[in-house]
């Protein structure tokens, strides 16, 4: 950061009040389209990176859902109840539980994916496609860096 742009402070706060109406806007939207199945956004959250990383332990899954480890727990009991998690002994580390998604939890999470992306698909079908792959890079290149600063803990919440 630069003291030297004088935009920088205006771009930021612009940014921030962006981000803010399009997360809470896909925040609601992910709610009421995720919960008609009978799950939570954060349920589904902890699905999608069931599936996309494996088996992994609470610890992992917690950090990757940037929640404690306690949370994380209870959303997977709320899973593992429904039949679409399951834990079992961890292959390489013996104190630890594999959480991974059942076939069921993988089925459902296809159906709301499906879901969600037909809303995608809705959402930018009236950009042109150079613009669509911009935003795709941008938003991408956003999250890896505000990512970043969460694993390097320069975004402490206090």
């Amino acid at each position: 950061m630069t003291a030297a742009d004088p935009t920088l402070d205006r771009d930021a706060t612009e940014l921030h009040r962006a981000l803010s109406d399009l997360v809470r806007v896909v925040q609601f939207r992910d709610r009421d389209r995720i919960c008609c199945h009978d799950i939570s956004v954060t349920q589904c959250y902890a699905l999608e990176e069931m599936i996309r990383r494996g088996p992994s332990s609470l610890n992992e899954l917690a950090a990757a859902l940037y929640l404690d480890k306690s949370t994380a727990s209870r959303v997977v009991d709320g899973l593992e109840r429904k039949g679409y998690a399951t834990r079992a002994p961890h292959p390489t580390d013996g104190r630890a539980l594999a959480i991974s998604a059942t076939a069921s939890g993988r089925g459902l999470y296809e159906r709301i994916e499906t879901e969600l992306l037909e809303e995608e698909k809705r959402l930018v079908s009236d950009f042109e496609p150079e613009v669509r792959r911009a935003m795709v890079l941008l938003l991408g290149r956003l999250a890896r860096a505000a990512n970043a600063r969460v694993d390097c803990g320069t975004s402490c919440a206090c």
